[in-house]
């Protein structure tokens, strides 16, 4: 197990080891409330001054869209892949009561970081959640061992998206379903990536990864897994994310880029999801029907909006029916 946990932080890249270690993404102000994403601000009111409390839910609300993608969790095994401090695994627990919540992160740092910042529930509720170390593109789980995978703002770190497809499909049990949150390359022009890196610094310095969402969803395909379907949902995303940062960073500074790459079509944010067949190829009876693969440009299904929060009388969360 030591051996396995060495090779895993040995493949780890350099820049990633430093953000996510030394550097601590999840200790800057911007990423309140320890979940480390851009957020999705639909329903926040973003015609006034944001608050914590805002931008803390608009990263929930971003697991919520997720969560929801994969269906039901009840009496399921739940996988994140990229987990880092566990926040969005905790709240799987809370809100959707899946049988139990895997949280695997590459970086052993963010790791230990979750085990603190979870300890109690941890020590109460032993079995339901856990952190384990491991690759996107090596994942250390038999097969078919989740009923639900789910990722949100790390593929666009992992270096190999089809090797993240191909044990996605691996470690998913017949049935079982796939949702990834996460932002690339509005198409596949070849000059996509030096334009990113000349807007953002995280693509210059590697961090990021630029690549169309054409390369997850055929990835998805190549693997094996049907019903893969991309969602735009940048329209949720990056206004509320470049308002929250306005509050940090001026105009004209690198990280205002991102919504400037947006607005000119280079960059958007996606909802990709996928289901693993019960059947092998081609003769599974819940597939969709055969038609030409999802492209950028093609209309996608919408999925449905996160639903509104509530608590009962005795403080828990609970999610209220669209229908």
């Amino acid at each position: 197990m030591a051996d396995s946990a060495q090779r895993t932080s040995s493949a780890m890249r350099p820049v990633v080891r430093e953000t996510y270690g030394p550097a601590d993404l999840s200790g800057d102000a911007i990423f309140a409330g320890g979940f480390i994403n851009f957020g999705y601000w639909h329903g926040i009111d973003l015609g006034g001054p944001l608050g914590e409390a805002d931008r803390i839910r608009s990263q929930e609300d971003l697991y919520r869209y997720v969560l929801n993608a994969v269906g039901p969790l009840g009496d399921t095994k739940a996988l994140e892949v990229g987990c880092g401090l566990g926040m969005g695994g905790a709240l799987a627990l809370r809100e959707h009561e899946p049988a139990a919540v895997t949280g695997m992160d590459i970086h052993p740092q963010q790791l230990q970081r979750a085990h603190s910042a979870h300890a109690g529930l941890l020590r109460q509720e032993p079995g339901r959640l856990r952190f384990v170390q491991g690759a996107a593109e090596r994942m250390p789980f038999a097969d078919g061992d989740f009923d639900a995978v789910v990722s949100v703002e790390a593929a666009q770190h992992f270096p190999d998206l089809a090797a993240f497809a191909a044990e996605t499909a691996r470690v998913l049990r017949p049935g079982g379903r796939a949702a990834v949150a996460s932002f690339f390359t509005a198409d596949d022009a070849p000059g996509r990536p030096a334009e990113l890196a000349g807007l953002l610094e995280t693509y210059a310095n590697g961090l990021d990864i630029a690549r169309p969402v054409t390369a997850l969803t055929g990835a998805f395909t190549a693997a094996g897994l049907t019903q893969v379907r991309a969602e735009s949902i940048g329209r949720h995303v990056w206004p509320g994310w470049d308002l929250w940062l306005s509050r940090q960073w001026a105009a004209g500074t690198w990280p205002r880029n991102f919504l400037r790459a947006y607005e000119q079509r280079i960059l958007d944010y996606y909802l990709i999801v996928a289901r693993r067949p019960t059947t092998p190829a081609g003769k599974d009876p819940e597939a969709a029907p055969a038609s030409a693969p999802t492209g950028l440009h093609s209309p996608v299904p919408a999925m449905q909006e996160p639903a509104p929060a509530t608590q009962d009388s005795g403080g828990h969360v609970v999610r209220q029916s669209r229908g």
